[in-house]
């Protein structure tokens, strides 16, 4: 789909407007209150601030602009555990607030879902067969009428013990036997190119992959890439997948910045989470804190700090994922450092150094 943006006017606007008042984001207009589809709806100011809201509580990127990963969000937040049959559907798999809200709901009752992503997959099957036999519903991993029920009389009896965290951390403690033999996937940026930059995110963050890959291979590591470190565009979805089916114990996705706000600089990294507050991985906020503090503690680039999002490469990936933005070319002071090979490899051994940091044993 092309992206959608203030100025624009149509059926989609349409859909976009009322899924944002359906969730409370806009205040219906008593005169707009009966607008159906067919309306020539306006993308007005009030449905960019609406879209901006909605972007920064769902964890991502904030730019008021309708793309393929906000309109999925929007369609993923009309659900409501109960409102439709969820089940497992290879190939399909379905994907919305209502399976996050079930996998919450078994989480909290101590059946295993993984980490609550609001993706129906085979974990969650699992979960929701097992919880219907305990309580002697039919074993179809189909949540349909009477399991929504079992769920909504069982869960109100059930705290809220964090049983995710407790085996994230169980998890952690099985990793933590040494760099050597694991397998780290390396994904690195540069989506496009930027005539009004000398460098590009391409150029750079392959010269930081290779200096990461260096260090980690002499340990003893396994290192593979995503993708080749060219402007060519990869699918998060795929890179995800390639992750997930490589059996990479850790994913460091690499990138640099550039806005038009020549203000911006410094360092930042994002692990998977809702900013909000609900689902979490983590051992990836552990990894990308332990990557934060060891390049700012090296270097002078201000530290933008660790942050959660739900990023898809975040949000898909089974093992802890960490996204690094390594700085803004559109920055002067940013762009200079990223230049030298020097400074470049000074990261690149940061980097390495907080990888190997986080997979050694605990004292």
């Amino acid at each position: 789909m092309s992206v959608i943006r203030r100025g624009d006017s149509g059926v989609a606007v349409a859909d976009i407007r009322a899924r944002l008042v359906r969730l409370s984001l806009i205040d219906v207009d008593p005169d707009r209150a009966t607008a159906s589809l067919d309306d020539d709806v306006e993308f007005d100011h009030d449905v960019e601030q609406a879209v901006r809201t909605f972007q920064q509580q769902r964890g991502i990127p904030v730019d008021g602009i309708v793309g393929p990963q906000t309109l999925r969000h929007l369609d993923e937040a009309r659900w409501a555990l109960g409102d439709r049959v969820l089940a497992f559907t290879p190939g399909h798999l379905i994907h919305g607030d209502d399976v996050q809200d079930l996998q919450d709901r078994l989480t909290r009752m101590g059946f295993d879902c993984g980490r609550p992503d609001g993706i129906f997959g085979v974990l969650t099957d699992r979960a929701l067969r097992e919880f219907q036999r305990n309580v002697g519903l039919e074993s179809d991993g189909t949540c349909g009428f009477t399991t929504y029920w079992a769920l909504e009389r069982l869960t109100r009896t059930v705290g809220d013990g964090n049983a995710v965290l407790i085996r994230e951390r169980q998890a952690m403690q099985e990793l933590r036997s040494g760099v050597a033999g694991k397998v780290i996937v390396l994904d690195p940026g540069g989506a496009d190119a930027d005539e009004r930059f000398a460098l590009t995110e391409a150029t750079i963050v392959a010269d930081v992959c290779a200096r990461i890959e260096g260090r980690l291979a002499a340990l003893g590591t396994q290192v593979m890439y995503t993708r080749t470190p060219t402007p060519e565009l990869v699918d998060e979805h795929v890179r995800a997948v390639y992750s997930n089916d490589a059996g990479a114990d850790l994913l460091v996705s690499l990138h640099v910045e550039r806005v038009d706000l020549p203000g911006a600089n410094g360092f930042a990294t994002f692990y998977f989470g809702a900013p909000l507050g609900g689902a979490l991985s983590e051992s990836g906020r552990v990894a990308a804190e332990q990557i934060q503090e060891e390049v700012c503690r090296r270097t002078d680039l201000v530290d933008c700090r660790s942050h959660p999002r739900t990023w898809d490469l975040l949000r898909l990936t089974t093992m802890p994922a960490v996204w690094v933005e390594l700085g803004y070319l559109s920055h002067a002071g940013d762009a200079a450092r990223l230049a030298d090979p020097r400074f470049r490899d000074t990261v690149g051994e940061a980097i390495a150094t907080a990888v190997i940091d986080f997979f050694a044993p605990a004292d």
